[in-house]
């Protein structure tokens, strides 16, 4: 018998939400050992077509085949048991237990006979030291996973995926969080489960890892497909042109704002905890945008972190316009005009459950109180739908859950949250992160005018274009310490590597 030239075939699927549609008609046909990459704009409909393959949403028509047979999919034990496993771009493990239980959750090996069954550790320990064998992954399966760095965790992950024995790979963007020899690690994995004959459809923003990686793309827009291409035969110019449906000329808005005077100071600010951030000083100018790039491990997370507050400083003084503060919490930072938009938006930014005008509206609420503890909801909620609308945040109705948005208009609510306090400081870590190349000129757009209106901004950046592109100056840390600062304009990525790499 001829092998099947598609081993997952998913037919007209349509989905629809209340007030969205969300996919329309899509079909998707994955060839058995390739990696099929999925791309399009924050709300194209990728993550809902992967959704209802994984089970999480039931689709409102169509049909999936796989090696040709129709199959019912109706949660994700019935994905797993087909063989079809998922990596989320939010990684959820079970922090105070240590890996090889985090792997083996909900099917640990056992001894004893009859009723009488206890969990075979040590079994346990030998399958995961075995499947880390074939993976080359090198974590110890007794440590406890709460310890782990995202790029382990997400190691962790993939493992776990591949002990399913699964024959198609969901990876939503496995690369969000790793530096490049962690990539090309996850890549060999990859190859070696495409010799397996494991399919993998690969989720991702990332242009250049897309045309190194796949061998089929499919681009959707607005719920549809655009259509599916071999990869060898694609440029980054042609994606984003077919993904965004118009040309993108450039990738970063032009700069209009002028760098004024000195409105922030830090002076050799150290943390308490040893590993991280170590003598820091720089300065931050009016209306300028300072990049800050390192590698992971770099604590440039802790060092804006305790800019803001929420973490300790041991020694150091900060100015702000000459004036020496002291900055023991959030709401210090907040009085003194300062605001932070967090790496991880879904844990430490978003409250999924409330709407979009409640999510814009959090981190000002004392702006709106009246009489006793009573809120004027009308103007919290007008003064948040305006903001919202300025940003042109594709949403329904601000009553939506902002857990229904895409990433990057949920990115924009977070945005509006801030701008509401009126800040004068912005600091930004990651803004950009798990956003489609439209959404971020949008945001790119946002900091460019905010910088131009005289905001002084403080951005984060893993993604060396994105740092080039925006910053007036960046400033390079490794290992907890300021290892540069250049100028934007004339810095190349040749030599912000050798400063992220220097300790």
């Amino acid at each position: 018998m001829a092998e099947r030239e598609f081993l997952l075939e998913m037919n007209r699927i349509s989905k629809e939400f209340p007030g969205v549609k969300a996919l329309d008609g899509v079909t998707l046909q994955v060839r058995p050992g390739t990696v099929h990459a999925l791309m399009g704009e924050n709300g194209a409909g990728k993550s809902t077509l992967m959704k209802c393959l994984y089970g999480i949403y039931s689709p409102d028509a169509g049909d999936i085949l796989l090696d040709g047979n129709k199959v019912q999919i109706n949660n994700s034990k019935d994905a797993l048991n087909l063989g079809i496993s998922m990596i989320h771009q939010e990684l959820h493990p079970v922090p105070f237990r240590n890996v090889m239980e985090n792997i083996w959750l909900g099917r640990f090996p056992t001894k004893g006979a009859g009723f009488i069954r206890f969990i075979d550790h040590k079994k346990m320990y030998r399958d995961t030291k075995e499947l880390f064998k074939q993976l080359d992954i090198d974590i110890d399966p007794d440590v406890m996973v709460g310890k782990l760095s995202v790029s382990k965790i997400q190691s962790i992950e993939i493992a776990k995926a591949v002990s399913f024995h699964a024959r198609v790979i969901i990876m939503d963007e496995p690369t969000s969080s790793l530096t490049g020899v962690e990539v090309e690690h996850l890549f060999r994995i990859i190859r070696d489960l495409k010799k397996r004959g494991v399919a993998i459809i690969y989720i991702s923003h990332k242009m250049e890892e897309i045309l190194q990686i796949s061998d089929d793309v499919t681009i959707m827009r607005d719920g549809s497909k655009i259509g599916t291409w071999p990869a060898s035969e694609l440029t980054t110019e042609m994606i984003i042109a077919k993904m965004v449906g118009r040309d993108l000329t450039h990738r970063f808005p032009e700069k209009e704002n002028v760098p004024g005077e000195v409105i922030l100071k830090v002076d050799g600010v150290t943390s308490p905890i040893p590993k991280s951030f170590k003598d820091i000083s720089f300065e931050l100018r009016k209306g300028e945008i300072l990049g800050i790039g390192g590698l992971v491990g770099a604590q440039r997370t802790e060092l804006i972190e305790a800019l803001f507050g929420l973490r300790d400083i041991a020694s150091g003084s900060i100015s702000l316009n000459g004036r020496p503060v002291k900055i023991k919490s959030p709401e210090d930072a907040k009085k003194l005009g300062m605001a932070l938009l967090t790496e991880e938006r879904r844990v430490t930014g978003i409250f999924s459950v409330l709407p979009v005008h409640e999510n814009a509206a959090i981190a000002n609420l004392g702006r709106y109180r009246k009489a006793l503890f009573l809120l004027d909801g009308k103007r919290k909620k007008q003064e948040a739908d305006q903001m919202v609308e300025k940003l042109r945040t594709k949403t329904p109705t601000t009553r939506a859950l902002i857990m229904n948005l895409s990433g990057g208009n949920q990115q924009k609510v977070l945005l509006a949250r801030w701008l509401l306090t009126e800040p004068e400081i912005l600091l930004l870590d990651e803004p950009t992160r798990g956003i489609d190349v439209g959404a971020k000129f949008e945001i790119y757009t946002i900091i460019k005018d905010l910088a131009k209106q005289g905001k002084s901004i403080i951005m984060i950046s893993s993604e060396m274009p994105e740092l080039l592109g925006m910053s007036d100056r960046i400033m390079v840390m490794s290992e907890g310490r300021l290892t540069g600062i250049v100028d934007g304009s004339s810095a190349t990525e040749e030599e912000i590597m050798r400063l992220a790499a220097q300790h």
